[in-house]
């Protein structure tokens, strides 16, 4: 096997891995409360998970603003965001990257959502979710769909090197609005 070879089943190895210590870690799941935060959304504003509380909130963690499935990401809930507010919810990009790395990315990517920097204490809130990358140092790519009494009602962790879409993001929101209450809600 090629050097090259053996690098990247070693990357991917690193990745299934990681993949495999989040899960068993525990990202939090449906019916669990959403664990509070309050987070930079820039240098001299911050966002918290309370100012959202009464409508559906998703929490889309990142790993990194300047990767190319991070920011095809971002874009694609960028342009579903309509879709999103149509079921009154509000989108939130969580990473462990700084407020100014966002500020540049978000102008660059033209986002009309918040980023959130979780950066100090590093992936504080990543943790607390379940979907902090220890051996990175970033965020695992999850989504969490929180109703507007703060239970999470769908979350999923997806392969860090896939963009996950809004296809389960969108069937969670209309679950959410079928069933406000939710009994019987699916993950």
């Amino acid at each position: 096997m090629s050097r090259t070879r053996l690098i990247g089943a070693q990357l991917r190895w690193r990745n299934i891995m990681s993949q495999a210590e989040i899960s068993a870690a525990g990202a939090l799941q449906p019916g669990q409360p959403a664990p509070a935060f309050t987070l930079p959304a820039t240098p001299d504003q911050q966002l918290s998970l309370a100012d959202l509380r009464g409508q559906p909130v998703i929490l889309a963690f990142y790993p990194a603003d300047w990767s190319p499935v991070c920011g095809d990401q971002m874009t694609l809930y960028n342009q579903v965001l309509p879709e999103f507010h149509r079921f009154g919810a509000h989108l939130v990009g969580i990473s462990t990257d700084g407020v100014w790395c966002h500020a540049a990315f978000s102008e660059q990517r033209k986002l009309h959502f918040p980023l959130l920097a979780d950066f100090e204490p590093k992936g504080g809130v990543a943790r607390s979710y379940g979907v902090y990358r220890a051996a990175e140092g970033t965020a695992a790519r999850a989504l969490f769909v929180i109703d507007p009494a703060g239970v999470i009602r769908w979350s999923y962790v997806s392969p860090v090197g896939l963009n996950p879409g809004a296809d389960g993001i969108l069937s969670a929101l209309e679950d959410l609005a079928q069933n406000p209450q939710g009994l019987g809600a699916q993950p």
